[in-house]
């Protein structure tokens, strides 16, 4: 597979702080947690491949030791799924015609 570079955008970011609520837990306050599949050393994943979680859910999916890295990684996948249904039904993303 090819490697590509990053996707970048602050209205996208922006987009996701929108959310206030952690879609995971339901806490107030999110961060962006990018994911930490197929990137480099130094290099954060494209910035669509962000979830809005709160800083408690965010060290937990980084550092959890009660979770395997396989179970922190589809947490991640979960909450960017859930981040993407949210920027979708309040219209922050759309498909262009």
């Amino acid at each position: 597979m090819m490697k590509t570079k990053p996707y970048r955008s602050r209205k996208w970011l922006s987009a996701v702080h929108e959310i206030e609520h952690c879609v995971l837990c339901g806490s107030w306050g999110v961060q962006a947690a990018h994911s930490n599949q197929d990137r480099g050393m130094g290099q954060k994943a494209s910035d669509s491949l962000c979830a809005a979680i709160c800083p408690e859910c965010h060290i937990d999916i980084d550092n959890g030791r009660h979770l395997t890295q396989e179970q922190r990684r589809a947490r991640l996948d979960r909450a960017i799924v859930l981040t993407l249904d949210q920027l979708t039904r309040r219209g922050l993303v759309g498909v262009k015609s």
